[in-house]
């Protein structure tokens, strides 16, 4: 249980981050942050605030649906990540205020990475996912609607058409649209549910199994 713990706490942090690192990159954030960057630019409060709401919305439809997948990771990624994501982009902005193009590009890339590790790590550890990844799962697997893989890339879609027109209408200029739904947001929402589930496969479940295996190794002894 201490290790899943660990997965969960690891998990959810590295994804915070990973949103800090899409919004140095300006290529477009992941697609829930696109969502959340357009409903701020609609509702004026803090960032960490308004992720803490919106996401206090989405935790009753999982105590509707599948109280399954709420736990110790929905709860830190509730309260926690908002303003680790918040704190972290002022903190990467400090230290490097104008990326270059290729250090965007990097940027980019380390971001789908990282984000893509977490949430694996978090959802395998099966101590609680975020409010907007269990909306997915609730479908794939208490509703059978189809793959979580191809339900995530349509919830994802849904979140960037939504975003883009709640940042058009709180004001936000066309030009600036790639910087919440540009070429990382459309990699990350067509992507994103195939590389967790790569990740899953290849790094978490393997963690989570080679822990199973040394502490069952350790009664033996």
């Amino acid at each position: 249980m201490k290790k899943r713990i660990i997965m969960s706490i690891l998990g959810v942090m590295t994804g915070a981050v990973s949103v800090a690192i899409f919004k140095m990159a300006a290529f477009g954030v992941d697609p829930f942050q696109s969502f959340m960057s357009g409903i701020s630019k609609l509702i004026p409060i803090s960032f960490g605030t308004l992720y803490v709401i919106v996401n206090a919305v989405l935790l009753t439809f999982s105590l509707i649906f599948d109280r399954h997948y709420i736990g110790i990771a929905t709860f830190i990624n509730l309260f926690l990540l908002g303003y680790v994501t918040e704190y972290s982009y002022k903190f990467l902005q400090w230290v490097v205020p104008e990326p270059s193009m290729p250090l965007r590009i990097a940027f980019l890339i380390v971001g789908i990475v990282i984000i893509c590790i977490g949430s694996s790590l978090y959802i395998t550890a099966d101590l609680g996912v975020s409010t907007y990844d269990a909306v997915a799962l609730i479908m794939a697997n208490k509703w059978k609607i189809g793959k979580f893989k191809f339900i995530r890339v349509c919830t994802d879609l849904c979140c960037v058409i939504l975003g883009t027109v709640m940042f058009i209408a709180g004001g936000g200029h066309i030009k600036e649209i790639p910087t919440i739904a540009g070429i990382g947001t459309i990699i990350t929402a067509f992507f994103i549910g195939p590389l967790i589930e790569f990740f899953n496969v290849h790094l978490a479940r393997k963690i989570l199994s080679s822990n199973s295996d040394t502490q069952a190794g350790e009664h033996k002894i």
